[in-house]
């Protein structure tokens, strides 16, 4: 009897397995794209905005002609300009080693290091390898030379300033753990952000004199953007946009995965087994296909500070008042503004699905390749289900590369950072979904160790910037038809496309360079 029954429930739980891809077939749908979560799909928030999302996959449905979004932008007429206008003069006499502790994420110590090298140069300094900061977010360790070739980096600046891997013997007393016991004279505590060079003249050069070793600590956004000499300037440029190159585990791989979005699979399988040598031949009859990274900046702790509805109801309220409340305690609050006027001010980020309707609504389609570049997305696969929806060859850095090519970079978001940002340097178009340091970082690059600045818009690369404040008061709108959102969006993002921008004063020379580190004619 109890055999039978055994018999009876297997059957029962066989049959149960057999029609269950009946009823649940996203659960056994190939994980093609973007290692989803299998489970999560069953509590995705319900998108914000149904009606302009159902809009935009009908239109890319039908064969109505839309605007060309891959057109280049137009030759402005801007050229990098790094080299000195004086010859490069390396000091006979140094002043002393000098220390910079570095925090924040992979762009923020990029800025970090070309501001170093700048300052050891104003103080006639030996430079010493930056120190980066454990990260607390995101719990990094990686060193400078996890992320960056350091004789590279030696090499390019030999002729503008000394640089030391290591301190001599006699001051390897001067460590972090040395720093956080207590007072030191040798630490700069106290350094202003944005801190002219006079100040460094007043305040650090004495240190070095008395004692041959000054350490910085933080030092981030510790240099001016202005009153500078000319040659300061484009050394910060040539630091980033030269100096900086990572290494070559790290090229490697972004080398694959741009291969792999420019040359699909099923392009790679039609040129047969010999692939690297028919894709050569290929690419000079048919050209590589074309790719759009998109930094999705829609984190937790993005969405905790801004304390914006994101539609996940009054449990995804309680959720990311209680995560504020942790990782702040209380220095962050909820804002005064109702969420109306947050997303009217355009101080809201934006959702996987708004920046979706965003590159729907200026004419990517389904056939756009897309290239996810995020550390962790709030809500993970259940929020990018809309995205998914409008953009299902959607890729990241899991489906696009084996556990075995990811290994020397698994858990370290800052060289995660890096593998995305070698590949936003090398994609059509860099979309940043809301203003941040990558985006910043993205507006120059260079190219492997060839340094081309500016090369997304030298080259006629687009950068997209979305317009906050538009797009807030856009999704606000409820009634609004597709076609009044299209053409509202098309309007609002002719100017934000990488059009060079004259840097303002006190504006970020890493942002704008244009006119310091370039030249127009």
């Amino acid at each position: 009897m109890k055999q039978s029954h055994r018999n009876r429930g297997g059957a029962l739980a066989g049959a149960f397995v057999l029609i269950l891809p009946v009823f649940f077939p996203s659960l056994f749908t190939p994980l093609s794209h973007a290692s989803p979560s299998l489970l999560s799909e069953w509590n995705a928030p319900k998108p914000m905005h149904l009606g302009l999302l159902n809009s935009a996959l009908q239109q890319q449905d039908s064969q109505e002609k839309r605007s060309d979004p891959w057109s280049p932008l137009p030759d402005e007429g801007w050229k990098p300009c790094l080299d000195s206008s004086n010859a490069p003069s390396l000091p006979t006499n140094s002043q002393g080693y000098l220390q910079v502790f570095l925090d924040g994420g992979l762009n923020q110590q990029r800025m970090g290091i070309c501001d170093a090298v700048a300052v050891a140069k104003i103080l006639n300094a030996t430079l010493v390898i930056p120190y980066f900061e454990v990260n607390l977010v995101w719990q990094d360790s990686s060193s400078f030379g996890d992320i960056f070739d350091v004789d590279h980096f030696i090499d390019v600046l030999k002729d503008d300033i000394s640089i030391v891997k290591e301190l001599p013997e006699d001051f390897t007393w001067s460590t972090r753990t040395y720093y956080a016991t207590r007072i030191r004279a040798t630490r700069i505590k106290n350094a202003p952000v944005h801190a002219s060079a006079n100040w460094y003249h007043e305040n650090v050069l004495p240190i070095l004199e008395s004692y041959g070793i000054a350490a910085i600590a933080p030092f981030s956004h510790r240099l001016a953007f202005d009153n500078l000499p000319m040659d300061i300037q484009r050394l910060r440029c040539k630091v980033n946009f030269k100096a900086l190159s990572f290494v070559p585990h790290i090229r490697a791989l972004g080398d694959a995965l741009i291969s792999r979005l420019r040359y699909p699979p099923d392009q790679r399988e039609a040129l047969g087994t010999n692939y690297l040598k028919e894709v050569t031949d290929a690419a000079d009859k048919q050209g590589p296909g074309k790719f759009v990274v998109l930094h999705l900046r829609f984190d937790k702790d993005m969405a905790a500070h801004s304390a914006c509805d994101f539609g996940g109801g009054k449990t995804e309220e309680l959720a990311l008042a209680k995560y504020r409340q942790q990782m702040w305690q209380g220095r962050v609050l909820n804002s005064k503004f109702t969420d109306e006027e947050l997303r009217n001010q355009g101080r809201c980020p934006l959702t996987p699905e708004e920046i979706g309707l965003l590159l729907a609504a200026l004419g990517f389609d389904s056939n756009t390749r897309l290239y996810l570049a995020s550390h962790k997305v709030y809500g993970g696969e259940a929020r990018l289900s809309a995205l998914r929806k409008l953009f299902p060859l959607m890729e990241d850095k899991k489906s696009l590369a084996s556990a075995e090519e990811r290994a020397q970079i698994s858990g370290k978001a800052s060289l995660l950072a890096a593998v995305d940002y070698y590949v936003g340097m090398h994609s059509d178009i860099f979309v940043s979904a809301s203003p941040g340091n990558m985006h910043n970082a993205m507006c120059l690059v260079c190219k492997k160790r060839d340094c081309r600045v500016g090369h997304r818009t030298f080259e006629n690369l687009k950068t997209i910037r979305p317009n906050m404040g538009l797009l807030g008061q856009l999704f606000l709108n409820k009634s609004m038809s597709w076609s009044e959102f299209q053409q509202a969006v098309v309007e609002g993002h002719q100017s934000r496309q990488g059009q060079i921008r004259i840097r303002n004063p006190e504006q970020s020379i890493y942002t704008y360079p244009a006119p310091d580190c370039m030249c127009h004619g």
